[in-house]
């Protein structure tokens, strides 16, 4: 299978989600800072939610794959890599007692495939596995924190670990350092599942980047135009060595859009505040604009040249998608509102054709808006996915849309 996205609004044909697990059972009130979450979800509604959203894609034609499944499927295709998988997941996890450490290895490697992923994801409690022959001080201070290793309650958000680009992928080096294990589960579904193996898929970022970057930031415009958020995630650096690979591979793209959001909470992600919907249309949240820089990135043969924008949004998209552009406001015309919605994903559309979205159905004025303006809205219940601060852009990654 090979990766095709150039657009945010082709028809969806393949699409991975992560459906939520018993990581978020690990979640506890002191550790919700830690793990990005800000309230724990109640883990039943959640399926349930997730259920409903997969059954959308589904009932419009959409193959829909599990990174869990993946990840398994991946081992079992290559169970050689099984050693460096465990490896690498447990040199990640920040484990300094080495009587932890190896004790962590033997209870990974007694596991099946299954089970393995299942736990890497789920995370190690402290109290799941004997430990012995602790000589040393940081052998005895680490059954002081809960886990051995964290769980990964974001991994619901498959946006970010890596993002579609045309015919590759960017694996990120994300920001926090809690979803940073997570692209090793990314980076061993394309190397070793038996979709993927042959298809000599490029890596236009690769999980060790220097700088950091994250999915939510990387928007697909068309063939020729990326748009990406400089935000508290994506570092403006990672933004010039992704323009300088797609350039050097020579690939079709031509302009990345920088767009410099504010690096705040609320904004967390470029997809958070604007999002396409349909040729030429996009939701936005107004809150943005009034603080909002464009850098252009233009290819200039193997290499680029960057100017700042001085135009309107309306005007830049205008000259790069060649028709006219129409912006809907999250939350309508009104502050509180917009600003509600936009804290609840209002903003985060996932396009799976033009002019039909999936959206959260508690973001009511918003929705009522997209319907007046012609789009078809899919509304999925949300009352604990989200709690998580991501809708269903943020919970879907394409890995193949029909070309517009």
């Amino acid at each position: 299978m090979k990766v095709n996205v150039y657009s945010e609004i082709g028809k969806l044909k393949t699409v991975l989600l992560h459906r939520p697990g018993k990581e978020l059972e690990n979640l506890t009130p002191d550790l919700l800072e830690r793990l990005l979450f800000d309230d724990i979800p109640y883990l039943k509604v959640a399926q349930e939610e997730h259920d409903e959203f997969a059954k959308v894609l589904r009932d419009n034609g959409v193959e829909v794959l599990y990174i869990k499944d993946m990840v398994i499927e991946a081992l079992n295709n290559h169970p050689e890599e099984r050693s460096n998988f465990i490896t690498q997941f447990v040199e990640e996890s920040g484990i300094k007692a080495k009587s932890v450490k190896s004790a962590v290895y033997d209870y990974l490697y007694s596991l099946s495939h299954a089970e393995l992923v299942e736990k890497t994801i789920v995370g190690i409690r402290s109290n799941e596995v004997n430990v012995v022959n602790r000589i040393s001080i940081m052998d005895m201070l680490e059954d002081e924190y809960p886990f051995y290793t964290d769980p990964m309650p974001n991994i619901l958000f498959q946006r970010d670990p890596f993002a579609s680009i045309g015919s590759g992928v960017a694996i990120n080096n994300m920001f926090t350092e809690t979803r940073q294990r997570e692209t090793i589960l990314s980076e061993y579904m394309f190397k070793f599942h038996p979709r993927f193996e042959h298809e000599e898929i490029p890596f236009y970022i690769n999980r060790h980047n220097r700088y950091h970057s994250e999915g939510g930031d990387m928007l697909v415009l068309n063939k020729e135009t990326l748009a990406i958020g400089i935000s508290k995630r994506t570092d403006p650096r990672a933004i010039e060595r992704l323009a300088e690979k797609l350039f050097e591979n020579n690939t079709s793209f031509q302009t990345i859009l920088a767009f410099n959001i504010p690096k705040t909470r609320a904004f967390m992600h470029l997809d958070t505040v604007f999002t396409q919907i349909d040729y030429g249309v996009f939701t936005i949240h107004p809150g943005i604009m009034k603080e909002l820089t464009i850098f252009e990135i233009i290819r200039e043969g193997s290499s680029f040249k960057v100017s700042k924008v001085v135009t309107t949004l309306e005007g830049i998209l205008e000259k790069h998608l060649k028709r006219p552009i129409k912006l809907i406001n999250c939350g309508g015309n009104d502050k509180i509102t917009s600003g509600r919605e936009q804290w609840n994903d209002g903003a985060n559309t996932l396009a799976i054709a033009p002019g039909e979205v999936i959206v959260y159905a508690r973001n009511h004025v918003t929705n009522e808006s997209l319907r007046n303006e012609g789009i078809r809205v899919l509304e999925i219940p949300s009352s604990e996915l989200s709690r998580g601060r991501g809708g269903p852009r943020c919970m879907s990654m394409p890995l193949e849309r029909e070309e517009i």
